[in-house]
């Protein structure tokens, strides 16, 4: 385990439970999703209609990722990594509460979804700047050395914020009938993540700014012009590769954690508790997954463990899905097994961080991953869904053909790691 001092323990700590908590906020939305669509839109409206435009909406806090992302990157990178990382999680805590608070159509009528939308963007745009923001705050609080375990932990926490989401998603469903839950009981979980927010601001403001932006303060090396134009002129394969390591993550989390309780229900007649059940399993073994991947690679460096861990990825997704046709019994251990290794991507972090000088690290990678994030994450749905027609496995070949390149990938780190490690 790696040596580190108490005080990197502590900031793991609080940033891994805030991204918990933030990444909560984020998702709790697709939970209730059937619940707003009745409660947000006409009654008179299609249920099909109004199913749409309730993901729509949930869609539209991806499209704003990069907008946010872009901007607090900008100040974090010339005012500091701390002031972004608690306005980030403020952000996300006050819309979360608010949606919790807001009256429905059956009140005001069209201004309801209006204003769920314009939440929706604000959670987006928090949670731009908190994910890259998030890595670049640990990444810079450890020594070098160990930046893969402390972004790894981190990314634990906030794949936590999913298993997180699903829990109390779980726990509400139960404690009300579906008209209570339709009457007031969908508001506790906003009301809960908005508190759970604010609690993290409060605990954010015992965390320091990190060492290595209070010596480019003190030596006068903050940029001295637009971050992301020096970005974009000077390290475009940093931000290549970000963008391709980017595309193996969302393929991994929006198809095999996100995208698999409902493909296996319409695929395999797996019921619906049992799907979510496993779905919380594969999700607790992601978060040890990630973990034990970061920590690998500070041992082993990034591409050895980046190329060995998507093999086995790619070769645990065939298994599950082509397992599931014949051994749906087996779903727990199988989804369990690629959950894990799903925790590859605890890998991609750390890489990322270090592809980038401190100056402009927190624009470029923040530019790099909301970008790719954004077109990736937002594409894989429909492109598995197309290619669904054509093939009852799409969903695993789509994910072994994102592990081949991962491995590409960690070929290419590995012969040049020297260089970006």
């Amino acid at each position: 385990m790696p040596n580190l001092s108490r005080n990197d323990y502590r900031t793991l700590g609080l940033a891994a439970l805030g991204g918990t908590l933030e990444f909560y906020d984020f998702v709790i939305f697709v939970f209730f999703a059937g619940a707003i669509s009745k409660l947000f839109f006409p009654p008179d409206m299609p249920d099909w209609l109004s199913q749409t435009q309730t993901f729509g909406i949930f869609a539209a806090g991806y499209l704003a990722r990069p907008l946010g992302g872009i901007v607090m990157a900008h100040f974090g990178d010339l005012f500091g990594r701390k002031r972004m990382f608690m306005l980030s999680i403020l952000l996300m805590a006050l819309p979360t509460l608010a949606i919790g608070l807001l009256p429905t159509y059956a009140t005001i009528g069209i201004g309801a979804p209006l204003l769920l939308l314009a939440l929706r963007v604000f959670q987006g745009a928090a949670i731009g700047g908190e994910v890259p923001g998030a890595w670049v705050f640990v990444s810079e609080h450890v020594p070098r050395r160990h930046v893969g375990f402390a972004c790894g932990t981190l990314t634990a926490g906030l794949t936590g914020g999913i298993l997180l989401g699903s829990l109390v998603a779980g726990a509400v469903t139960c404690s009300y009938t579906p008209a209570e839950l339709l009457a007031e009981g969908w508001r506790v979980p906003f009301i809960l993540g908005g508190v759970f927010g604010l609690v993290s601001v409060w605990l954010r403001q015992y965390l320091h700014e990190t060492p290595v932006f209070r010596e480019m303060q003190a030596r006068q090396q903050l940029a001295d012009e637009l971050p992301l134009k020096t970005v974009v002129r000077e390290h475009r394969p940093a931000v290549i590769l970000t963008m391709l390591m980017t595309w193996l993550l969302s393929a991994a989390i929006v198809v095999m954690i996100l995208m698999t309780p409902t493909l296996v229900q319409k695929l395999f007649a797996v019921p619906a508790a049992i799907a979510l059940q496993a779905n919380s399993i594969a999700t607790l073994f992601l978060s040890v997954g990630c973990i034990t991947f970061g920590a690998l690679a500070d041992r082993f460096g990034a591409g050895r463990v980046l190329a060995t861990g998507c093999v086995a990825l790619g070769a645990s997704s065939w298994l599950f899905y082509s397992r599931m046709s014949v051994a749906p019994a087996d779903i727990n251990v199988l989804y369990a097994l690629s959950g894990f290794f799903v925790g590859v991507i605890g890998v991609v972090p750390s890489v990322a961080v270090k592809l980038f000088p401190p100056a402009v690290r927190f624009s470029g990678l923040s530019f790099a991953y909301n970008v790719a994030y954004a077109v990736f994450g937002g594409l894989t749905p429909v492109l598995v869904s197309l290619f669904l027609r054509f093939d009852a496995l799409a969903p695993a070949h789509y994910v072994v053909a994102l592990s081949v390149a991962g491995v590409g990938m960690g070929l290419y780190l590995r012969r040049s790691e020297p260089v970006i490690g």
